[in-house]
């Protein structure tokens, strides 16, 4: 929809290239304007998902159903042995399931 909107504004500014200044700057305000508001109406939808409580889960077992390679405090480097994932790095998310840490290094129930 956004681009089929841009490409609209974008042929007005095609028919527009006449020698009129003013029309082609009123035109390129428009064409502006469309993008500001597409990015702020798109920027709230991607914050939204990232607020939220953590969800603290029962065991690791049912951590590693939704994260593979456990959830790890930011800059958290593994000191037990190899692991086959990667961890997910969110502090809130460590801090609600910091309990099942078994080596204290700030991964919890890596893989």
């Amino acid at each position: 929809m956004l681009y089929s909107l841009c490409k609209h504004v974008l042929v007005v500014a095609n028919l527009l290239m006449v020698r009129d200044v003013c029309m082609r700057r009123v035109v390129m305000k428009a064409f502006l304007l469309v993008w500001v508001c597409a990015i702020a109406w798109c920027a709230p939808v991607a914050t939204a998902q990232a607020v939220g409580r953590a969800t603290t889960y029962k065991n690791c077992t049912a951590l590693n159903k939704v994260y593979k390679g456990g959830v790890a405090k930011i800059g958290a480097k593994n000191i037990g042995g190899k692991t086959n994932y990667k961890p997910f790095y969110n502090n809130d998310l460590y801090k609600a399931n910091s309990g099942s840490d078994r080596d204290k290094d700030g991964i919890a129930c890596e893989r």
